[in-house]
């Protein structure tokens, strides 16, 4: 059945595929996080392990969201380790760098997500696609507060 909801198909599949890469970095992020949940270590340990928890919890919904307006715009959501990392541009942790290195890390991958949030706002908004600019809203609050949090940690 075809959607009639005001923005035309062409401007919806935009809209979808800048929202698949929020997904993927999203994510990613979210793997990420979860990853440096479980392998922090040193003084800040129990700050950082909770810290970290909140976040990717945090993160857990927020994919499904991002997922679930992907496909209440008409198209599918990717979902495979694959799609993400091609979608991605986040780069993945396969190691356990120090406390320092991983607070880092999120910082600039929660930088990240904002700037490509940030991409996808002009494409909804000139379309009056309020649902999708209000999602965008929400995830560059959010990240763009996750990451002064962390690089509160940062500063002597």
């Amino acid at each position: 059945m075809e959607i009639n909801t005001g923005v035309p198909v062409e401007q919806r599949e935009k809209i979808a595929d800048g929202l698949a890469r929020l997904l993927a970095d999203s994510y990613t992020l979210y793997l990420k996080t979860h990853n440096f949940h479980w392998n922090v270590t040193g003084p800040m340990f129990s700050t950082l392990h909770d810290l970290f928890e909140e976040q990717y919890t945090e993160l857990a919904e927020a994919v499904d969201e991002i997922a679930e307006r992907i496909r209440t715009l008409g198209f599918p959501a990717p979902g495979s380790y694959r799609q993400f990392g091609e979608l991605t541009s986040i780069e993945e942790a396969v190691d356990a760098p120090s406390a320092d290195g991983m607070v880092r890390q999120l910082v600039r991958d929660n930088e990240t997500v904002v700037r490509t949030a940030r991409e996808i706002v002009p494409l909804a908004a000139d379309v009056n696609d309020e649902p999708t600019v209000d999602l965008l809203t929400v995830r560059m609050q959010t990240h763009e507060k996750t990451a002064w949090m962390l690089r509160s940690l940062l500063e002597d």
